[in-house]
């Protein structure tokens, strides 16, 4: 069993930068692949960014690469999205997720979803 949850989010102006963390709890974290996915009011959730267990293999959503860079701290369990030039279209409900094996960008191969924490950013 893991649980996850997330902090971090916050208002902050274009082109500004936050770092969202994920904490979770329960000893196999560091089995885990991590990923982070986004809601925009109306909007389907979406895949943002993965890490596997080890850290080795990383994949980001085309809409954020190059401004948001995902990262793990089994020995903290913790896994971290910072977020740089951020813009209005951003704007979403953050979520972490967790599961077994490698990592993956669709949102029903999580087992485990953290609460979410808002993430606005003003024009």
């Amino acid at each position: 069993q893991v649980q996850l949850e997330e902090s971090g989010g916050g208002l902050v102006q274009a082109g500004g930068s936050l770092r969202l963390s994920c904490a979770a709890s329960g000893r196999t974290f560091s089995s885990h692949a991590m990923g982070w996915f986004r809601q925009a009011p109306g909007e389907e959730r979406e895949f943002v960014a993965a890490i596997s267990w080890s850290g080795d293999s990383i994949d980001y959503a085309d809409s954020v690469k190059g401004r948001f860079t995902i990262s793990r701290d089994n020995a903290k369990n913790t896994v971290y999205l910072q977020m740089n030039s951020l813009k209005p279209e951003d704007t979403a409900v953050y979520y972490c997720a967790a599961r077994e094996g490698s990592l993956a960008y669709r949102m029903y191969w999580y087992k485990y979803w953290g609460q979410g924490t808002q993430v606005t950013v003003a024009s």
